[in-house]
């Protein structure tokens, strides 16, 4: 591993990138019509997933120089210091081991870092969450009044709440009637209002999800919903109303994510019920350690255990196969292809699948996280622009909402698309419409004909010519043209399962850390979310009446403080 980031703007690949742009002319219909091998020489596969790279703008001279970069910039010995727990993280001078989490159990040599033996460590949380879970699930654990749990409510924020949020709307079909999850990690009063509402409190189990045990909006909710508790069990008279019994609650209503024991017992919860995780696991990389504890309970240590072989399935393709076969190092390179070659500002994640509708948020998190840097790794700045601003929804929601801008507005947004071939809920429109949908119609057909069309319409458009010959009026066939040459990957897979979706997760992390490796970056910190959690606290006292505190806000801060307090109901 090269001490100081390679400056990919230096390379002779980046050189002959630039040189290539000059001539580039994006041309998908001109390029299928002329190569009708195109879509068969472009397809990778990985794992469950096959991915077609086919209608991204880009020639196989363009796919040959971007692998020419990535050797340049070192790639294939950053993945393999990554897999081997050098500290590539170096500000903060940590290991990067988010894939030590689903290593294969007895693989040998085993991996050790810093001393630790990494695997045994690992393979002991797990187990232990696991035994956790299956002690929820049976009714063996139970609350203070003897009831099973019948709700989980996990509380985190950042990588705490968004990994477990998606997985569990992703796995929906695998959950059970008898037990659901929430979750709450906004510190508006609202959330954890909303999530506790309706809840029955004897039957209630809270995970608080927080390495350090100090993160203000998840202690802040989690005192709430200890509040919360205390008030329900005693008005219930399920409890007396005393320390005694307040505290033997939280005991059997309340476990914890994380490292900082001391705190744990300080708020109530059992040391012994504290699950861990370590420092060189980054929150955003975090879904698949203690802090899944609520999906391996929500879904039972099975299914928590083929989500993670999902993710070593990615992880070993990722680490083993070729760049030019690598479906993460491509989808890596394409996008910087996109930043600093096509001036792309930001990517679209279209998954046509409802189970994925909170995908695109936690890749928000994953990509802008890790990537949304100015410096590089040494300190140094940057010497090209980096990040792009992910963003989504699912079709065909989408559809009816902002494609206009993908498919006729003036910048390039490269999005990938993805979908499944065996829906979780395969449904019929008995009656149909008598017009386009048959009686008898399958559903699913209907949405994924929708997926097809979008990414054909999006590379090869409609000409003025094709507008014409539908009799469309000389003044309208402007409007209605459409240029094409947007580019899109398809990604597919059989269908949703825990694998396929640990395999997707590792797919975007891979593809994320590619890209910072590129442009030199250290992925894996993210100081950029520190200062304005340091104001707000700093300004906490001018918002609750301190007039010497507002005095030193700025004039626009202080007149925003100042119209909250007259306005406060």
């Amino acid at each position: 591993m090269t001490t100081s980031p390679v400056d990919a703007t230096t390379t002779p690949a980046w050189a002959d990138l630039g040189s290539h742009l000059s001539d580039f002319r994006g041309d998908l219909r001109g390029w299928f019509a002329s190569d009708p091998q195109r879509a068969e020489r472009l397809t990778r596969t990985a794992g469950d997933l096959t991915v077609d790279l086919s209608k991204n703008l880009v020639t196989d001279d363009t796919l040959d120089l971007l692998v020419r970069l990535a050797r340049d910039v070192a790639l294939p010995e950053r993945i393999e210091a990554m897999f081997t727990g050098e500290h590539i993280n170096v500000t903060e001078d940590r290991a990067v081991l988010h894939t030590a989490l689903r290593r294969a159990p007895g693989t040998q040599p085993p991996l050790v870092v810093d001393g630790q033996d990494v695997d045994a460590d690992v393979a002991r949380e797990l187990d232990k969450v696991c035994a956790f879970a299956d002690q929820v699930r049976s009714g063996e654990w139970s609350g203070i009044t003897g009831k099973p749990v019948t709700t989980v409510v996990n509380i985190g924020i950042g990588g705490s709440d968004l990994g477990p949020v998606m997985v569990y709307e992703a796995l929906e079909p695998y959950g059970s009637s008898d037990l659901e999850a929430r979750f709450v990690s906004n510190i508006d009063p609202t959330d954890v209002a909303q999530k506790l509402s309706g809840l029955d409190p004897e039957t209630t189990l809270f995970i608080v999800a927080s390495k350090t045990f100090g993160t203000l909006e998840t202690l802040t909710n989690a005192r709430l919903a200890r509040a919360w508790l205390w008030e329900q069990l005693i008005a219930a008279g399920a409890i007396e109303d005393d320390d005694d019994a307040k505290q033997a609650a939280v005991r059997a209503h309340f476990v914890a994510v994380s490292t900082a024991l001391d705190k744990v017992a300080a708020f109530g919860i059992d040391p012994a019920n504290a699950f861990g995780f370590w420092d060189w696991v980054g929150g955003r990389y975090s879904v698949d350690s203690a802090i899944g504890t609520s999906l391996a309970v929500a879904f039972g240590p099975d299914v928590f255990r083929e989500l993670l072989a999902g993710f070593r399935t990615m992880d070993e393709h990722f680490r083993s196969t070729p760049l030019e076969q690598n479906v993460p190092a491509l989808m890596g390179l394409l996008n910087v292809w996109y930043v600093n070659f096509l001036d792309a500002h930001t990517h679209a994640v279209l998954p046509y699948a409802q189970q994925l509708h909170r995908f695109p948020a936690y890749l928000q998190q994953l990509t802008m996280e890790s990537n949304g840097k100015s410096v590089r790794w040494d300190g140094s700045p940057v010497t090209t622009q980096t990040g792009e601003v992910f963003w989504g929804e699912p079709g065909t929601n989408g559809q009816h909402a902002f494609y206009q801008l993908i498919h006729q507005g003036t910048r390039t947004i490269p999005a990938d698309f993805i979908a499944f071939a065996t829906p979780a809920y395969p449904l019929t429109d008995a009656e149909g419409d008598g017009k386009a949908v048959a009686a008898g119609a399958d559903v699913h057909e209907l949405f994924l004909a929708n997926f097809f069309a979008q990414t054909k319409a999006l590379a090869f458009g409609k000409t003025a010519d094709e507008v014409r010959a539908e009799g469309t009026a000389e003044e309208l066939v402007s409007a209605r043209t459409f240029s094409g040459n947007r580019p899109t990957t398809s990604i597919m897979a059989p269908a949703l399962t825990p694998s396929v979706l640990g395999q997707l997760v590792a797919l975007y992390e891979h593809i994320t850390f590619v890209q910072g490796v590129v442009w030199g970056i250290d992925s894996f910190d993210q100081w950029g979310v520190e200062l304005g959690k340091k104001l707000a606290l700093e300004i906490a006292p001018a918002v609750s009446g301190d007039d010497d505190a507002l005095a030193a806000q700025d004039s626009s801060t202080r007149r925003l403080v100042e119209y909250y307090r007259a306005h406060r109901g």
